[in-house]
């Protein structure tokens, strides 16, 4: 008896699914009498040019459907589960593990700690490879699955076992050389604790991956996050400025070592450690075509490039504005260059503050009837050594706002916000924080390009409304 259903939740139009009569609500049960594990098998099983798929109707009626098809098109099914699976659940007991310094009375989903293999290659989580059995690696190696994002720490077994609170924690690194044999493709993070894994153990951990290089490309070195909910939590101190340099030292000697060897730095430091250090972020170029932005490795930098890059054009469009005699063109000038005395507010974490305001600085240069006033959100939620507007909270926001002349728009940084959705990590949503603010709320995409557009969009729509 097959151990799997998969619930078809919705077909596409024009599909194979539609023209072959699947209708949300039957089950996939089996193709080319295999087993569907989870959504790695089905789209591997789908390539083939012909396949026979075992669908089962509400009423439990089964049909063997006969599928003639290209190679690797989609049958235009959509299923209840994105991973068609359950997740798998974390058996790690971190000492540095973020989930267990959150507040109880948040929403339930924040409690949960994944450490599935799986999720590493639909959304980029990392593993500790401590959950994954042979059979998984089997599969990934099978199905050349690329790329993994892996959590090491430490390659220090003993050190691992320490701080993962897994006896098999140590033995999981193994599983390292069975996907670098396959030339799986790897990218790796250690959570920085001081007096723990850093110095000589960084040292240590830095050198044993770069036998990897290159099926791992890159790997990113970032401080543990202490909010203020650590009673009875494994005792972690802060890191301050001289221990960053320190860090930093070893991270940028390693670069330069990993760079005349293989062409690639390699080993990075996040953001957080320069602005620690009190020292200028690294040019472009040593990011290696930035491969952890979601780790905070380098978002800056882009964020100020793509942001120049940006301004650079607009003053372009201005001088033709100027130039060009059309009405397009006078149009433009309006638009962009001729914008109203407008006061608008904008919002960040404190740890990227500095950087944002020499941002909103050269914006009012180039616009001189913009007034753009900057706030730097304390983190009276978690704990004011969390700076990182991601972890900001709409009661946050909106306590410390809440008497600030704001002018006639706020902007605020889209990783404020759930994924896909308008809001906050406490439940607050955007339409909560404009009723008690009383002003529009734009939201600003991660990109330098979007950070000009949206101040312009907000200046002209304040304008607009005068």
């Amino acid at each position: 008896m097959l151990k799997k259903q998969h619930i078809v939740k919705v077909v596409k139009e024009g599909s194979i699914a539609q023209e072959m009569e699947i209708e949300a609500g039957d089950k996939i049960l089996a193709i080319d009498n295999t087993e569907i594990e989870d959504i790695f098998d089905y789209q591997f099983l789908i390539q083939d040019s012909y396949i026979e798929v075992l669908v089962e109707k509400p009423d439990g009626e089964q049909w063997v459907l006969e599928i003639d098809k290209d190679p690797d098109e989609d049958l235009g099914i959509e299923f209840e589960s994105g991973l068609m699976d359950e997740y798998r659940h974390c058996h790690n007991n971190c000492i540095f593990c973020f989930i267990d310094q959150m507040p109880k009375g948040m929403r339930e989903t924040l409690y949960f700690k994944d450490d599935d293999s799986r999720l590493s290659f639909l959304q980029g989580n990392y593993v500790t490879l401590t959950n994954m059995s042979e059979h998984d690696i089997d599969r990934i190696c099978r199905y050349h699955l690329s790329p993994i994002n892996i959590s090491f720490q430490t390659m220090n077994p003993e050190l691992r076992c320490m701080m993962l609170h897994n006896r098999f924690a140590g033995e999981a690194l193994k599983k390292v050389d069975r996907l670098n044999a396959a030339d799986i493709v790897m990218n790796g993070q250690i959570v920085l604790c001081k007096g723990i894994n850093d110095g000589k153990e960084l040292e240590f951990s830095i050198r044993e991956l770069m036998r990897y290089i290159p099926n791992l490309e890159s790997v990113s070195v970032v401080p543990v996050g202490l909010s203020k909910y650590r009673e009875g939590l494994y005792p972690l101190e802060p890191f301050e400025k001289e221990d960053a340099e320190a860090v930093l030292e070893i991270i940028e000697g390693f670069q330069r070592e990993c760079y005349a060897r293989y062409g690639i730095h390699f080993i990075h430091a996040s953001d957080e450690w320069y602005i620690l250090a009190d020292r200028e972020l690294p040019e472009a170029e040593r990011y290696d075509g930035y491969l952890q932005l979601e780790n905070g490795v380098g978002m800056l930098r882009l964020l100020m490039d793509e942001f120049a890059e940006a301004l650079q054009e607009n003053a372009a469009c201005n001088f033709a504005s100027q130039s060009a005699d059309s009405q397009a063109a006078d149009a433009l000038l309006t638009d962009r260059r001729t914008i109203e005395p407008r006061t608008i507010s904008m919002a960040t974490g404190r740890l990227a503050y500095p950087y944002i305001r020499r941002m909103c600085d050269q914006m009012m240069e180039q616009y001189p009837h913009l007034d753009i006033r900057l706030y730097a959100i304390r983190n009276d939620f978690f704990g004011e050594r969390i700076t990182v507007s991601g972890l900001l909270t709409g009661q946050d926001i909106r306590a410390q706002l809440q008497k600030e002349e704001l002018g006639s728009a706020l902007l605020l940084p889209v990783n404020v916000l759930r994924s896909g959705e308008t809001v906050f990590l406490d439940d607050l949503t955007v339409a909560d924080l404009e009723e008690t603010l009383q002003v529009p709320i734009y939201i600003v995409k991660s990109s330098g390009h979007d950070f000009v557009e949206c101040i312009l969009e907000a200046a002209a729509a304040g304008s607009a409304a005068q």
